[in-house]
């Protein structure tokens, strides 16, 4: 059981030999496809999912999970996108000679990198969700963006988008009812699209 509120948090089973250092906003569905399929030789470390909203402190903040664990796993491994830190977490992870899950970031990834990038016109004016970011919607949008301060924020941030796309990794009616109130309360169409754990599955399937 894993507290997805945590500011950041380690799973581990025991005996790991494969370390993954993600992305907190990720950490629910690493350790369900861990427990989906018994890889029993990862463990998992997490950094805060706010960073988010400081892409500038990841890099560092992976660097000082790296530094903490050095020696201690025969293998690491990122999942993360890049999620706004323009190249800098790549570099940092060429230098380490570790490697990450491909993609610019979990929407992405989520949805399968090619097709995400195939999408690329039609979805140009979305503005995307995955399960993590439905949960937590009131914390890492409303609140984060200042719409709970000044109702005129809505149409000034979301202006330019067209609909909400709901990525999501789980058939969960209730996450589905709340992404459509998360819509509605944008202003914005709806759009749910099933990816499951998309490129990250596989990825992990390939680290174990």
């Amino acid at each position: 059981m894993i507290d997805d509120d945590a500011p950041a948090y380690t799973f581990r089973r025991g005996g790991g030999t494969t370390l993954l250092i993600a992305c907190g906003a990720l950490a629910r569905e690493v350790v369900d496809l861990i427990e989906l399929n018994g890889w029993r030789h990862f463990d998992v470390t997490c950094v805060p999912a706010a960073l988010h909203h400081r892409p500038a402190l990841i890099s560092e903040a992976v660097r000082a999970k790296i530094d903490a664990t050095r020696g201690r796993y025969v293998k690491t491994y990122v999942l993360y996108g890049d999620c706004g830190t323009r190249g800098d977490l790549d570099a940092m992870l060429a230098e380490e000679g570790i490697e990450r899950v491909p993609g610019p970031h979990c929407f992405s990834f989520y949805a399968g990198n090619a097709a995400f990038a195939a999408a690329g016109d039609k979805d140009m004016t979305a503005f995307f969700l995955t399960d993590y970011f439905c949960r937590h919607f009131e914390t890492f949008v409303w609140k984060a963006l200042g719409l709970d301060r000044d109702d005129d924020m809505v149409s000034f941030v979301f202006g330019n988008y067209e609909k909400l796309v709901y990525l999501a990794q789980t058939e969960d009616a209730d996450l589905r009812a709340k992404a459509r109130v998360c819509a509605e309360r944008l202003g914005l169409a709806f759009e749910c699209r099933f990816v499951d754990y998309g490129d990250l599955a596989g990825f992990m399937s390939a680290a174990y």
